[in-house]
C-alpha cells in the first residue's frame, strides 16, 4: 500500500515537558486512521506538526509527499483540517462561507457555486444553505466544516475531535459521511478522538497514544490478539448461588486471563474459546445453576482499558 503520511522520530518539547516523544507512524492512502488517547497525550501537537503549524525539535513529517517543516504551504494545499472548534463568519450564510473558502483556494465563482451546492447536499445542509451560520447548531457547523475542507478536494482530511458536543443523531450522520469519504472517494482520513465506540465503527486502524508516545497501532483485531491471545474474547456469566469458591476455581482455569466481578456477574477475559466449556463445567460441577452466559470479541474499550486504565480488573 502507498504510504501517504510518514512520521519518523518526531519529537516536540515545551520547556521541560515532552509533548511528542520519538513518534514513528505510517498511514496508508485511502484508510481511516484513529489516533486515540487521553487529553494531553500529544495528539493535537502531532497534528499541528503534520500541518506545518508547529516545528518539531527533531524528526521528519512527510504528508502527501511533502516535508511539513520545509514545505508547509504544499502540505496545506493537500490537506483539509477540521479542528474541534469550527469557526465561520456567523453573519454570512453557509453558502457564502463555502464560496469564500473556494475563492481563497483559487476556485472560480462558477465552479465554487457548483461545488458548494454539491457539498451542501452531500452533508445534508441544502435546506440551510442560505441561513446564517450564527444560527447553526454545533452538529450543523461540523457538517459545514466537512464541506468546507472538501471544497478544495484534499487528498487527506484531519479531524480533531469531530463529534465533540454533538447529539447522537448528529454523530451517526457525521460518522457515516466520514466513512463515505474514504470508501467512495479514496480520501485518507486521520481522526483524533477519545470516543472509543465511535472510532471502532469507522476506523481501519487505530494508534494508542499516551504521554507523547505511540504505545501500539494496528486493527482492533490485531491489538486484541496482542493483549488477549489468538482467540481474545470476553465471557459474561451469571450463576446462582454465587460463591467465592467457584470464582477462585474459575480463576485457576488454564486460559482465563482476567476476571471482573460486578453484582454477581463475572466478566472473564479468555485466551482460547475452549475455555468457555471449562467455565460452564466448573460452575455446574460445583452445585450452581448458570442463569446467563454471553460471549463477545474484545473491543476497543477493553483494549484501551488495559493500556491506559487497568482499573477494576482482578488479576488472575
Amino acid at each position: 500500500m502507498e504510504r501517504i503520511i510518514k512520521i519518523e522520530g518526531l519529537t516536540k518539547k515545551y520547556d521541560e515537558k515532552i509533548a511528542v516523544d520519538q513518534l514513528n507512524l505510517s498511514i496508508n492512502r485511502g484508510e481511516v486512521f484513529g489516533l486515540l488517547g487521553p487529553n494531553g497525550a500529544g495528539k493535537s501537537t502531532t497534528i499541528l506538526m503534520m500541518l506545518g503549524l508547529s516545528e518539531p525539535d527533531s524528526g521528519i513529517v512527510c504528508v502527501a509527499g511533502y516535508d511539513s517543516t520545509k514545505e508547509p504551504l504544499k502540505v496545506k494545499r493537500s490537506v483539509g483540517y477540521l479542528p474541534d472548534q469550527v469557526g465561520f463568519y456567523e453573519n454570512r450564510t453557509g453558502m457564502e462561507n463555502l464560496l469564500l473558502t473556494a475563492s481563497l483556494n483559487g476556485i472560480s465563482r462558477k465552479e465554487g457555486e457548483k461545488k458548494a451546492r454539491e457539498l451542501l447536499e452531500q452533508v445534508g445542509l441544502t435546506y440551510a444553505a442560505h441561513q446564517k451560520t450564527g444560527t447553526y447548531s454545533r452538529g450543523m457547523k461540523q457538517r459545514l466544516g466537512l464541506a468546507d475542507v472538501l471544497i478544495k478536494e484534499p487528498e487527506i482530511i484531519i479531524l480533531d475531535e469531530p463529534t465533540l458536543g454533538i447529539d447522537p443523531k448528529g454523530v451517526h450522520e457525521l460518522l457515516r459521511l466520514i466513512r463515505l469519504l474514504s470508501k467512495d472517494y479514496g480520501i485518507t482520513v486521520m481522526l483524533s478522538s477519545h470516543h472509543l465506540h465511535q472510532v471502532q465503527q469507522i476506523c481501519d486502524r487505530v494508534g494508542l497514544f499516551v504521554n507523547g508516545k505511540l504505545l501500539a497501532e494496528g486493527t482492533v483485531e490485531s491489538l486484541a490478539k496482542q493483549l488477549f491471545g489468538e482467540e481474545g474474547r470476553i465471557i459474561k456469566a451469571e450463576f446462582s448461588p454465587f460463591s467465592e469458591s467457584i470464582l477462585n476455581k474459575i480463576r485457576e482455569l488454564k486460559d482465563v486471563q482476567k476476571i471482573q466481578v460486578s453484582d454477581q456477574e463475572l466478566t472473564i477475559w479468555i485466551k482460547e474459546i475452549t475455555a468457555l466449556q471449562c467455565i460452564v463445567d466448573t460452575i455446574v460441577a460445583n452445585g450452581s445453576h448458570l442463569t446467563a452466559l454471553t460471549q463477545e470479541k474484545v473491543g476497543l474499550d477493553e483494549i484501551y482499558q488495559r493500556y491506559f486504565e487497568g482499573g477494576g480488573i482482578v488479576e488472575n
